[in-house]
């Protein structure tokens, strides 16, 4: 699981309303994988493009995600992967996030919180499909 969420590029083919992404760079940094990249997402006649700056540890199975250009004040997501003793993982996803426009926050605020809904479904199905389901 770890893999597919680390996958950013392949985000557009199965992740709802993610149109676009765009990796600006990668380095590595004390183990860690640094990914800058540009999403664009968009609803209807809605488009937003935001930068992050992702943090990907494989030793740890956290992937840290935190806003660094967009329409977030605030933005910033961990990822964290528990191996079962039984066998597979439990996902854990956090995200805090505020918008930088007050009005932005009305028009999306309400919808965000069903898309990440939305996207914690494309996630399980992308699962199911690489990797069959459990």
């Amino acid at each position: 699981m770890f893999d597919l969420v680390a996958d950013v590029e392949k985000y557009p083919q199965f992740v709802p309303f993610c149109e676009n992404l765009v990796v600006r760079s990668r380095r590595n940094k004390d183990g860690c994988e640094q990914i800058t990249a540009d999403m664009t997402v968009g609803y209807k006649l809605l488009r937003e493009t935001f930068t992050s700056r992702i943090t990907l540890d494989p030793s740890k199975l956290t992937i840290d995600v935190e806003a660094v250009e967009g329409p977030f004040r605030h933005l910033a997501n961990r990822w964290r992967f528990d191996e079962r003793k039984e066998g597979g993982c439990e996902v854990c996803f956090d995200i805090d996030y505020e918008f930088k426009s007050r009005a932005l926050a009305l028009v999306m605020g309400a919808m965000f919180e069903k898309v990440f809904a939305r996207y914690t479904g494309a996630f399980e199905r992308r699962a199911d499909e690489l990797y069959g389901s459990a």
